[in-house]
């Protein structure tokens, strides 16, 4: 799938960069991070994908699945670390953490800056409205030529999803993360929140007014359905980390507890066979 490329979201990304002073030590290697006696993962705090919870365990598909792949490595201590999701690729070039267990899609204006592992899941789009939805919208489509306005969060490819289809930058409200979404569309700063399936889903438990919308039309670029493939995240230097992730997750995904994993946090069937039919080259390819 080809995206067009965010010029907003580039110069977002690259103006953190730039104000994130780099470490002046490189990326650790798999042997260096075994002689510390820990990883550094990054999470940004997006149920399902990866998140720290109330007791301030990490949890979702991403840090679940991590935590097992650690352990086939030989490496049985991690350091969680919370930021926001705009942060990740900048924290990863800047050396703060080792590795981000986001879920973050692989895609090709990423694949520039940052390395991905083999996809660990697959997921499709949704939009948060408010109760009742009010204004009759089921597909990013519908803000072309609506007048209604469409929240994001920063740093989210629903940028370069609704820019694709044409919907103006003039009617995209963009938010900090996901738990400013359901104030944003219950108070009507925007009529809808754009993002995965899942993340609508988990929001429409969490607050009031607020619901998926029905009968939703996933949107259609290029020709094709847009589905995303979620990944391990590694800075450019950690080609050895990522292979080794890479390697052992192949063979976790062989594996009931791995599907059992995505099934808790509401993967669907389809959701975890559609992972394995995308390779990380095809994604960076486009």
């Amino acid at each position: 799938m080809s995206l067009k490329p965010s010029r907003l979201a580039m110069a977002l990304t690259l103006g953190a960069a730039l104000i994130t002073p780099v470490a002046a030590v490189s990326a650790a290697t798999l042997e260096e991070i075994k002689q510390r006696g820990h990883i550094r993962i990054a999470v940004a705090n997006e149920i399902p994908f990866g998140y720290v919870d109330m007791s301030g365990e990490a949890k979702g598909a991403g840090p679940d699945v991590a935590r097992q792949v650690m352990k086939q490595m030989g490496v049985d201590k991690i350091e969680w670390i919370t930021t926001s999701f705009s942060s990740l690729i900048p924290g990863l070039r800047a050396n703060h953490f080792d590795m981000v267990a986001a879920e973050m899609a692989v895609l090709p204006e990423r694949c520039k800056q940052v390395l991905f592992s083999e996809p660990n899941t697959s997921y499709g789009e949704g939009l948060l409205v408010a109760e009742g939805n009010p204004n009759d919208l089921h597909s990013y489509q519908d803000f072309v030529e609506s007048e209604h306005k469409v929240a994001i969060m920063a740093g989210a490819d629903q940028l370069e999803m609704l820019q694709a289809l044409g919907v103006p930058d003039n009617r995209m409200v963009t938010i900090s993360n996901n738990a400013d979404a359901i104030s944003t569309v219950s108070t009507g700063r925007a009529a809808a929140y754009a993002a995965t399936s899942l993340t609508v889903s988990e929001l429409a438990k969490q607050g009031k007014g607020v619901e998926p919308a029905a009968n939703f039309t996933d949107p259609v670029i290029n020709g094709e359905p847009v589905r995303s493939w979620g990944a391990f995240t590694f800075s450019m230097e950690s080609q050895e980390l990522r292979d080794a992730v890479s390697e052992e997750l192949a063979k976790f995904k062989q594996t009931e507890e791995w599907k059992n994993i995505l099934t808790t946090y509401g993967f669907s069937e389809t959701d975890a066979s559609e992972s394995a039919n995308r390779s990380t080259e095809q994604l960076c390819a486009g």
